[in-house]
């Protein structure tokens, strides 16, 4: 992946429009890795990693997912621990592309991990098309712009050759064929277990940690105001209250002005740069995270 051009910020503060010129003169198949690149490290570093937090929440509502990770016990014992690593590796192949070096390691690590675990393709096939569709719904409802069509075919593109390093088999050849399955396997799969409340409240508690005690009361009706009918049924959540829902989408429809011009994150947005709760010495090495026992075998 080509990355040589390295931009910064205007005055310190303003968002850099040669970013959105480069992201418009790419090719979507053949340049989606530098796109990826440019929307994680440049265009939307805050919202892509929240709508990817939302992505993983929406698959446990899957008995499937779920109970794997119910019986691993990881999420309830080590949560942070969980959210780091998972975050870790993800951040890692997205910001360098998959033919980058690090990018190669993330994806053999999480490759390896996932070997001592019975997972089935569809599940696979089912957490990588949330990889791609929150982003794109995030953005278009939250986001300080949508991205544009050659940028959601970037995105599907490059998640599908991320599924081809994970061995994985029919991928879908389309967007509205990964739409049609993910429909397809939420009707067939998607129901209330006691694993889904179990991984949804362990997931619930890592995010109270990280606001100060007064906050916390609000993170899991902000949880349930971001979910739809279908996942917090799922989950056994009920409704936030209407005034809280209409105070949270405010909120986030108004902070996306004047993202329009300027960013407060670093610039470009890189793993190095990123602060891990878990890991206070500072970004664990690639093939340091995951569970300890795993990382032991290895």
């Amino acid at each position: 992946m080509q990355t040589e051009t390295i931009y910064h910020k205007r005055f310190g503060l303003f968002r850099d429009p040669a970013v959105r010129q480069e992201l418009e003169r790419l090719d979507p198949v053949r340049d989606h890795q530098r796109m990826v690149h440019l929307l994680v490290a440049y265009e939307f570093p805050y919202d892509i990693v929240r709508s990817l937090e939302l992505a993983l929440f929406h698959t446990y509502a899957s008995p499937r997912v779920s109970g794997l990770l119910a019986r691993t016990g990881e999420f309830e014992r080590h949560g942070q621990k969980r959210y780091d690593d998972t975050s870790r590796l993800i951040a890692q192949f997205m910001e360098s592309g998959y033919d980058d070096e690090k990018g190669q390691r993330a994806i053999a690590h999480m490759n390896h991990i996932h070997s001592h675990y019975r997972i089935d393709n569809a599940d696979y096939l089912f957490v990588l098309a949330t990889f791609v569709t929150y982003p794109i719904n995030w953005l278009r409802r939250y986001g300080w712009r949508a991205l544009t069509p050659n940028e959601e075919l970037a995105l599907f593109t490059f998640f599908m050759e991320v599924g081809r390093r994970m061995n994985l088999h029919d991928l879908p050849a389309s967007m509205a064929d990964m739409l049609a399955f993910t429909t397809s396997y939420e009707h067939r799969h998607f129901r209330y277990t006691e694993s889904n409340r179990r991984v949804a409240d362990a997931t619930v508690r890592i995010v109270e940690g990280w606001f100060p005690t007064w906050l916390r009361f609000a993170v899991k009706p902000a949880a349930s105001a971001l979910l739809t009918e279908p996942l917090r049924t799922a989950f056994g959540y009920p409704a936030a209250p209407a005034w809280f829902v209409k105070t949270l989408e405010g909120a986030l429809w108004l902070r996306k002005w004047p993202l329009r011009w300027v960013t407060f994150e670093h610039y470009p947005s890189l793993v190095e740069k990123a602060t891990y709760r878990h890991y206070p010495a500072g970004v664990p090495a690639i093939e340091a995270v995951g569970p300890e026992s795993i990382r032991k075998a290895g």
